[in-house]
């Protein structure tokens, strides 16, 4: 009888408690990859593109449950913690009041839905996003890996930490003398943290699983460090103005500095760069196809290393698979919903009322906005409390920030170079590891003006938010065009991801609109948020920007219709929110 005509049961789509548990350490199931079937040109598969490799037929794994897979989820928290919800979201509350809390909520809400779509990709195949990018073009992980590094690699966050660490120590005055080389001691500060966490890589074998465990107790406190702060500093009043925040939609009060308010929407979680790391996050947690994947094995003190093949895994669409596919999709929603959202959602808007309430109308950064404008106002136990708070929501961030570019940029290499040349991933992910943390410690180290890092920040961050604008683009193409009907989005997360595109695409533009005329001085290309009433550059930076977003949406639409009915029982793999 086949698996089309037999009823299927609980057991043949949700995993045994004892095979779930393994998820808690990351799971791996090794295949004799080059004796398994190579998945045909049907329209049942995934699409290959122009002279790429085959994906392998195989079961997609039983669906665990969500108490075993909890992780990578964490480790984005942990990346936004320090990020927009620590500097820039406080610093424009307190600026502009609740009136801007709505691009706050709109854009953790549109990340939710940009994260899991990068998780789609891979849940689905294996493999990971650069490589759905690869398959489109070579050059489109690449740039990524250039906007990325341009983001993220100028060490903002350890300084941050490190500033905020040495005034809460009251040594941030200090100068070590070392001989040659004289240091604040902030900036050594920020030298150990760095050390810190590369140690910490070397602890296991399997570097994903320490830096899962580590961020999680990091956020951990962090959110319960933030929510004390919120109560003991009596901030509870400005929550009543939390939904009028949110029902002032579209409201963007005049003079706001549109880098700011990019990176802050960038930064409205994760952002840029980092978030691409969800989905390696969630193939080295065996997520899906992605448990036929290997893991990074540090090659220090790690054992065999793990392949991880070029071409990744397909599924056939019997009816057992297409409702394991229905499981694993709720669950990776409601394990970045619960996690992220959620958890962004509680820290984030304590912190916002605690800025509302004691720096009104400030004019400063967010380092100086908490540490001279705050911390003066709320005693002894207040200020240790909120350096406290602040000093673990930084680290976390620059821990998972030295996390993220490492993992995405050791990817993009291996699958660009590294494999052709016969270099071993885990060796580029160690290498990355190194030469990152060393190049952090020889900025911190040198005589150079990083003692106010938020304007770096700013830079980063709006950055991200530009970055964010091609690879939602991307996103929508590779899952509406090259997966099968199955695992497409359905029409609802397409037009999420319409807005996503929409949402980056436009204060992108603005962006770059502003650098144009304030920086080089080419009024021309001055862009007004309404639209009109820019100059003529400007009209041809909108008009570019409409028309990259029509076409986008005529591809995704002509990608749906195409895999339109090609897969018998396909509605099985759907979910209410498909």
């Amino acid at each position: 009888m086949s698996d089309d005509q037999r009823m299927v049961s609980d057991g043949d789509v949700y995993a045994s408690e004892d095979e779930g548990h393994v998820y808690r350490a990351s799971s791996y199931v090794p295949t004799a990859y080059d004796n398994l079937d190579v998945a045909p040109e049907a329209e049942a598969y995934p699409v290959r593109g122009r002279d790429e490799g085959g994906y392998r037929v195989l079961d997609l794994p039983r669906v665990p449950k969500l108490s075993h897979v909890l992780g990578p989820s964490a480790i984005m928290l942990g990346a936004s913690l320090g990020s927009g919800e620590t500097l820039f979201w406080p610093v424009l509350i307190a600026q502009h009041g609740w009136v801007l809390y709505w691009a706050f909520f709109v854009g953790v809400l549109t990340q939710f839905f940009v994260n899991t779509e990068i998780q789609r990709w891979t849940l689905a195949t294996g493999e990971s996003i650069f490589r759905g990018f690869e398959r489109l073009h070579r050059l489109w992980p690449l740039s990524f890996l250039v906007l990325g590094f341009i983001s993220l690699g100028w060490p903002g966050w350890a300084a941050s930490a490190a500033n905020i660490g040495a005034i809460g120590l009251g040594i941030e005055s200090l100068m070590l003398d070392l001989g040659a080389v004289q240091l604040d001691a902030w900036r050594l500060l920020g030298i150990v943290l760095m050390v810190l966490i590369w140690l910490t890589y070397q602890l296991t074998p399997l570097m994903y699983n320490v830096v899962e465990r580590l961020q999680i107790v990091l956020v951990s406190l962090s959110v319960v460090f933030a929510v004390v702060l919120f109560v003991a500093l009596g901030s509870v009043n400005e929550l009543a103005k939390v939904p009028g925040g949110v029902a002032s939609v579209g409201a963007i009060p005049p003079g706001s500095d549109i880098a700011v308010f990019l990176g802050g929407l960038a930064y409205a979680g994760a952002g840029g760069y980092l978030n691409l790391s969800q989905s390696l996050w969630a193939r080295e947690k065996g997520y899906g196809m992605g448990r036929y994947q290997g893991r990074i094995k540090n090659p220090i003190v790690g054992d065999d290393p793990e392949p991880v093949q070029r071409d990744g895994f397909t599924f056939p669409p019997t009816v057992t698979n297409l409702r394991r596919w229905r499981g694993w999709w709720r669950l990776v929603q409601l394990e970045h919903f619960l996690t992220f959202v959620v958890g962004l959602l509680v820290a984030a808007t304590m912190l916002m009322a605690t800025a509302a309430e004691y720096a009104q109308g400030t004019t400063d950064d967010g380092v100086a906005m908490w540490t001279e404008v705050v911390a003066p106002q709320v005693g002894a136990f207040g200020s240790a409390l909120l350096f406290t708070t602040l000093f673990l929501a930084l680290l976390t961030t620059e821990y998972a920030i030295i996390e993220s570019f490492v993992r995405n940029s050791a990817d993009v290499i291996y699958e660009l170079y590294g494999r052709g040349a016969g270099w071993s991933l885990p060796r580029i992910f160690w290498g990355l590891l190194t030469v990152f943390t060393l190049w952090g410690i020889v900025i911190l180290s040198l005589p150079i003006a990083i003692e106010q890092p938020f304007g770096l920040l700013v830079i980063s961050a709006a950055m991200s938010g530009v970055m964010m604008w091609p690879y939602t683009v991307l996103l929508l193409v590779v899952n509406t065009c090259r997966l099968p009907e199955h695992t497409q989005p359905g029409w609802f997360r397409v037009v999420t991801q319409w807005w996503a595109s929409g949402f980056f695409g436009y204060f992108s533009v603005l962006l770059i609109g502003n650098v144009l005329t304030d920086t080089f001085g080419l009024a021309v290309f001055d862009t007004d948020p309404a639209m009109i009433g820019s100059g003529v550059g400007g009209y041809a930076l909108f008009a570019a920007f409409v028309i990259v977003e029509l076409a986008v949406i005529a591809t995704s639409v002509r990608g749906k219709r195409t895999k339109r009915d090609t897969v018998d029982r396909a509605d099985e793999s759907a979910w209410y929110l498909p």
